[in-house]
């Protein structure tokens, strides 16, 4: 038996939070693997706190118990206003392992002994990661730890808690990472990579496949004749580039007027790209569910993915199991998702403006959809899943 925890999970106004982890149990349960899913979830105590939120419109998870037939099972710690404080303005380590004993006593209470631990996410303030190892050590088991991104981006580069990163990673029989790109960042922090692999995020093809796109665009409501569509996926927040969404659209509508520009997600930027983007073409579709966006995807001519960074960007072999061509930046996993140098756009002086050209040639140019259709084939869920399953028979 497998005791999956994650930092990563559907809550309730956001079922697609953590949807990659959702999507792989799916496929563990094709498989046979034999699992309980944990979600580590905060749950607030006492009316100053919930006040706080509310004045800062950040509304507290409420973890879902099932989505898409996946059984989730919360683990919930109590965090008050001192705790946060603490968290905030005293010290992070004191944080991290106040909250990551309370998480790996409740499991060690609520549930029976489990062979292997696997652990999503290495998420301040209670690493998922850091939990596993704790309860291994009760169980006497081994753990496998699967990083994602910004826990080893931002996370892991705090110096308060690299040691506690750095102890976790180091005793792991596995350690998981998405990409390349993120394993090398994370060794820059002083992980040894002696116990990495690198499985990356996979899609579901049942969802993402090519389909009609002039059929697709009248469905959304979005045909407009002689228009090419370029759009973006995501959250729009910095790490994204979403800031810079309106000048890279601006420029790519100076070159082609013709253009339509869809946006498929929400954030904190989301006023001020619209503010900025006045006067342009653009849909805002907000948060959709998922065979929403496979069909907003199959729309695009082009999708852009500007990001700052990524650990390894899901949409991309998305959007290539749509048929439809990804520009990226050349932070993090991106060039390894994408897998064509042709469609990455370095980093450096004068990105927006070399970004935009890309996106114009590629419109111009086109590109084979055939080839990245069959190039995506190599990420679906079950390829991934088998290659896990394959780590819990060598560590197990």
């Amino acid at each position: 038996m497998v005791l999956i925890l994650t930092n990563l999970f559907p809550t309730k106004d956001n079922p697609n939070s953590g949807i990659f982890i959702t999507k792989r149990l799916k496929e563990h349960e094709k498989l046979g693997v034999d699992f309980t899913a944990v979600s580590l979830a905060f749950r607030d105590k006492g009316r100053l706190l919930s006040l706080l939120r509310s004045l800062l419109r950040k509304p507290s998870e409420v973890p879902l118990k099932e989505l898409e037939g996946v059984s989730f099972n919360p683990v919930f710690v109590e965090r008050g206003l001192f705790d946060v404080v603490i968290q905030k303005f005293w010290t992070m380590k004191k944080a991290l392992e106040n909250f990551t004993d309370r998480f790996a006593e409740q499991i060690f209470q609520k549930f029976p002994k489990h062979n292997i631990i696997h652990a999503h996410g290495m998420y301040l303030p209670a690493p998922a990661g850091v939990v596993a190892r704790k309860v291994s050590e009760i169980w006497n088991v081994p753990y496998v730890v699967t990083l994602h991104g910004s826990d080893v981006n931002l996370n892991m580069a705090r110096r308060d808690v690299r040691d506690i990163y750095l102890e976790t990673l180091e005793n792991a029989a596995r350690c998981i990472f998405v990409s390349r790109a993120l394993l090398e960042k994370a060794k820059s922090f002083g992980y040894s990579g002696q116990n990495a692999t690198v499985i990356p995020n996979g899609y579901d093809p049942d969802v993402f496949k090519p389909m009609d796109k002039n059929t697709v665009i009248k469905e959304l409501g979005i045909y407009k004749e002689d228009t090419q569509y370029v759009g973006f996926v995501g959250n729009l927040i910095p790490i994204k580039r979403a800031d810079k969404l309106p000048e890279i659209f601006r420029k790519i509508a100076k070159e082609l007027p013709n253009t339509r520009f869809l946006i498929v997600g929400n954030g904190v930027l989301r006023d001020k790209i619209l503010k900025e983007m006045e006067g342009l073409d653009v849909i805002f579709a907000g948060r959709v569910p998922q065979v929403e966006v496979a069909k907003y995807m199959n729309a695009m001519n082009v999708m852009v993915l500007p990001s700052r960074n990524e650990g390894w960007p899901c949409v991309v072999l998305e959007a290539q199991a749509c048929g439809t061509c990804v520009v990226g930046s050349s932070n993090g996993g991106i060039p390894e998702a994408i897998g064509f140098d042709e469609y990455v756009v370095e980093e450096g002086e004068n990105f927006e403006e070399r970004f935009a050209r890309k996106v114009v040639d590629v419109l111009k140019s086109g590109y084979d959809r055939n080839r990245l259709i069959e190039r995506a084939k190599g990420f679906t869920w079950e390829e991934i899943v088998k290659r896990e399953i394959k780590i819990y028979d060598q560590v197990g």
